[in-house]
């Protein structure tokens, strides 16, 4: 298993964020949604945000932490190349490591990224 995330796997540019969300296919499931776009970059690079009235600083972090530690249990079976933004809703802020594996699978396989 592939145990770190690498700055160049970070999503951080405000720009490069808002062309993902504004130009990048937008697949959901129940309580997250996520935006993907060809980045023709060799690795991918992900973000992770949430929206409006999501709690507080404490519930964000751990949510981002879930998401970061799912996305790394991927890694190896994902497909280069892409840029991907994970909107996670407040109605999954209590949401377990496990939900988060789930959401991401399914994510992952609507947008054709999983090998």
């Amino acid at each position: 298993m592939v145990k770190t995330f690498k700055r160049e796997e970070r999503l951080k540019k405000r720009d490069d964020i808002r062309k993902v969300f504004s130009r990048g296919k937008c697949l959901g499931c129940r309580g997250a949604k996520l935006f993907v776009l060809q980045n023709n970059l060799p690795h991918n690079r992900i973000c992770f945000t949430f929206s409006r009235g999501f709690g507080n600083a404490v519930k964000r972090n751990r949510a981002k932490r879930l998401g970061r530690e799912a996305y790394r249990s991927f890694k190896p079976q994902l497909n280069g190349g892409h840029d991907m933004v994970l909107l996670v809703y407040p109605e999954d802020a209590g949401a377990t490591f496990a939900r988060r594996v789930e959401q991401l699978r399914i994510l992952l396989g609507k947008a054709g990224v999983l090998q």
